[in-house]
């Protein structure tokens, strides 16, 4: 683009970018519609979000190290905040420059897929409380959680495919699609499962005889793990249904141009579910021995 005069006057006129012409983007020549974002994005709640995370990632970290128990839920939920931490950082680096497609790419990816592997990291727990309760009451095996979790975590790195947005929109919406599904899936198990234990447990009592499967001791922190667990899926559950929404519309549609959404329906209900899982740590509530 090459500069041209104003009539009369031998004073050049500054070139303006285009939303085709990125490289030269600023906040000065181009219009805020024009980036990725459609919107000045806020520092404040990122950085806010980078720092929960990140100390996060050193909680559940510390937490194995302690207690050298669910070794595979600490797997789940370390690459989840990992992919967290990314995800915000690249948005704290588009802050500086909003048409840089590299650090957009970076946080759209990396905050689409981190939630998968919490989701993981819940069905680990499931396969637990169906050993709790009674793998009697659950209709499908409880070995069968671990290949749930599995799965969802695999479908949520092929997300990674797309080299672009033009590539990739379709595989994110997807792959969000997916979880959902999954989750959905998951709901319905585990309001079957509860029923049936409930269930099993009142017939017992109604027959003046021993419930069909005498139910385990509920401590205080059981109680609060299993209500973490349900408060995460329940938070998980409404975020991926919230990017589907923002997605389905395109990249330009009205919901991706608000931040305030975004600040509350990703980085708050994955900062929710993540504490907790943190205050309820499966290897502090519960007291079995196990390493996997």
């Amino acid at each position: 683009m090459s500069a041209t005069a104003t009539s009369g006057s031998s004073t050049p006129v500054t070139p303006q970018a285009t939303p085709s012409d990125t490289a030269n983007c600023t906040l000065d020549t181009c219009p805020l519609d024009s980036s990725f974002y459609m919107y000045r994005i806020n520092l404040v709640p990122n950085v806010a979000f980078l720092a929960f995370f990140s100390c996060s990632l050193l909680a559940f970290i510390c937490v194995y190290a302690l207690t050298r128990r669910w070794f595979s839920f600490l797997v789940a939920m370390a690459l989840g905040t990992v992919c967290e931490i990314i995800g915000y950082m690249g948005r704290i680096l588009s802050h500086h420059n909003q048409w840089e497609e590299n650090y957009f790419l970076i946080q759209i990816i990396c905050l689409t897929i981190g939630p998968a592997f919490f989701s993981a990291g819940i069905y680990l727990c499931l396969s637990h409380i169906v050993g709790l309760f009674g793998p009697e009451h659950s209709r499908i095996p409880a070995t069968w959680y671990p290949k749930m979790a599995t799965g969802g975590a695999i479908a949520a790195i092929a997300l990674g495919d797309g080299t672009s947005l033009d590539t990739g929109d379709n595989i994110m919406i997807a792959g969000l699609s997916f979880q959902v599904l999954t989750l959905l899936i998951f709901i319905v198990i585990c309001v079957d499962f509860g029923f049936r234990v409930w269930k099993g447990q009142k017939v017992g009592k109604e027959a003046h005889s021993e419930p069909t499967t005498k139910p385990p001791t509920v401590s205080w922190q059981v109680k609060g793990f299993l209500a973490a667990v349900a408060l995460s899926t329940f938070t998980i559950f409404w975020r991926c249904t919230y990017r589907v929404a923002e997605l389905s519309r395109g990249w330009t549609g009205p919901i991706t141009r608000r931040q305030d959404l975004f600040v509350w329906f990703e980085g708050f209900l994955i900062s929710i579910a993540v504490a907790a899982l943190e205050v309820f740590h499966p290897s502090l509530c519960l007291r079995e021995n196990r390493t996997d």
